[in-house]
């Protein structure tokens, strides 16, 4: 199969981290708090008064207001009841540019109508849930084993926190190891073993609240893009026993929020092969997205196991799923010749490969490669991060943008471009006290976005999608206009 990708040039990563060390060396940069209070007082106030009742009301009876942390945005979080193509619709009226995605998932837009149809005709007759086989379960597997070519098994699950649960308890009964290396600063789900090293690199235990210490007995992290701390790390486990798996998020961790060398990925599955550990590959944003054969198609590597989410189920629930190698998804098999062969690692979940979950997300693969949709959102990408990258000039503002692909970053905090070196201690509450003042004037930058019709990721992610039009652009980068130009130095 030819693959197309999203990625038309790949970044410089050194110079965008040289560029990210410098925003953090910086004072905040940050909307005026004059104009954030206009904001607050003339769109939030008096434009979104329904998604604000709604709010004060759930609050009483979720926590936080919100069921998922996507959802949450200064100064309340909107209430949407509409998405389509490359736009939202909140509970007022208000249209948006959606550049949330849902998170990633949505790579033709958001509610194609095509899938749409064929969801409705499911439900029409067999149900969204049955417990038992469905064909499409065959049908979306075939295509994703089709499409990459170290998947030739692939399992449905829930979600991607399920299937990186799922992936480690199989390379530990491959290898037969306990230890597991993870990127600092990626998000493989909320599992306890792997709620470590998340957000911030170096850590290690303190972004994972609830979590006893003694779970991260066989958990490490490993400093992104760093081949030598991750070769130290392997070589000290060796002498413990050995390396069950390493994890790995291709373009870098947090979708590429610290971008990482083209050829790093390569580094990795060498070092893997060397030291005997399994490589997982965390495709949960990137698959489908970068390419039908995924990012490992783009970087040119064979991962042992590749976790996905997002995308497979089209955007509807149940998005969740292990492949790789048959040697290894072994572990998983049941039913048919799935008796005691081998051990089989316990996994379960009752709703996973629910009938409208494959429906969904095989229609959905079918037509992002049909449609050409991964490079036509990648192309979109480049020109809204060129434009990005000329108002900041325009403004002589120090924040950073750049894509990989049709994900892009506008970081203007760096909040998440900070990292914690253990063997200076007494800097730890400094980098938890800056990362926290940053991340509010990100939410705040976010809120503006918002205030403008934009709807980003936390105020610093924006992903595209095939929906967006050459014709779309100038009006976005008006909106970006408005904002960045109300931006001052915070001191």
């Amino acid at each position: 199969m030819e693959d197309q990708y999203a990625i038309t040039n790949y970044l410089d990563a050194e110079e965008v981290t040289k560029k990210l060390d410098a925003l953090i060396e910086k004072p905040i940069y940050s909307i005026k708090p004059s104009v954030l209070k206009t904001y607050e007082e003339e769109y939030f106030g008096k434009k979104c008064r329904t998604s604000k009742a709604m709010i004060d009301e759930a609050i009483n009876i979720i926590p936080g207001g919100v069921q998922h942390n996507l959802a949450f945005n200064h100064p309340f979080p909107l209430a949407f009841n509409k998405a389509e193509g490359a736009y939202l619709y909140d509970v007022d009226g208000n249209q948006y540019y959606d550049f949330l995605q849902a998170g990633g998932p949505t790579v033709l837009g958001s509610n194609p109508p095509s899938v749409r149809k064929k969801v409705i005709q499911l439900l029409e007759t067999c149900g969204p849930s049955t417990g038992l086989f469905h064909e499409y379960e065959y049908k979306l597997a075939k295509k994703i084993c089709d499409s990459i070519e170290s998947v030739e098994m692939f399992r449905m699950m829930g979600s991607g926190t399920e299937a990186c649960m799922g992936a480690i308890r199989v390379a530990r009964l491959a290898t037969k190891n306990k230890r597991i290396l993870k990127m600092g600063g990626a998000y493989h789900g909320w599992s306890d073993q792997l709620a470590y090293g998340i957000r911030i690199p170096g850590s290690k235990w303190t972004q994972a609240k609830g979590v006893p210490r003694k779970m991260f007995k066989y958990t490490d992290e490993f400093f992104p893009n760093d081949l030598n701390d991750l070769e130290k790390k392997l070589r000290r486990n060796k002498m413990k026993g050995g390396t069950a798996a390493v994890m790995l998020e291709p373009v870098g961790p947090e979708s590429g929020t610290r971008p990482v060398d083209y050829d790093f990925c390569r580094g990795v599955e060498k070092l893997c092969r060397q030291y005997g550990a399994l490589l997982i590959c965390d495709e949960v944003v990137c698959g489908f997205r970068i390419g039908m054969s995924g990012a490992q198609g783009y970087f040119g590597i064979s991962p042992d196991l590749t976790i996905f989410g997002k995308v497979i189920a089209g955007g509807y629930p149940g998005a969740g799923g292990l492949g790789g190698k048959k040697e290894y998804m072994k572990y998983l098999s049941s039913g048919i010749g799935g008796e005691a062969k081998h051990p089989k690692a316990l996994v379960g979940g009752t709703m996973a490969a629910a009938p409208i979950s494959c429906v969904a997300g095989y229609y959905t693969l079918c037509e992002i490669e049909e449609s050409g949709a991964i490079p036509r959102a990648g192309k979109f990408a480049d020109r809204l991060t060129d434009g990005l990258n000329q108002l900041i000039d325009k403004y002589k503002l120090p924040f950073v943008a750049f894509n990989q692909g049709s994900i892009c970053h506008l970081d203007t905090t760096g909040a998440m471009h900070y990292a914690i070196n253990w063997h200076k201690p007494w800097q730890i509450p400094e980098v938890l006290k800056a990362t926290s003042a940053r991340k509010q004037e990100m939410e705040h930058m976010g809120a503006a976005y918002m205030a403008e019709g934009i709807v980003t990721l936390a105020g610093s992610r924006l992903y595209t999608s095939a929906a967006y039009e050459e014709s779309m652009l100038p009006d976005i980068l008006n909106r970006f206009d408005r904002v960045l130009s109300n931006v001052e130095e915070l001191g």
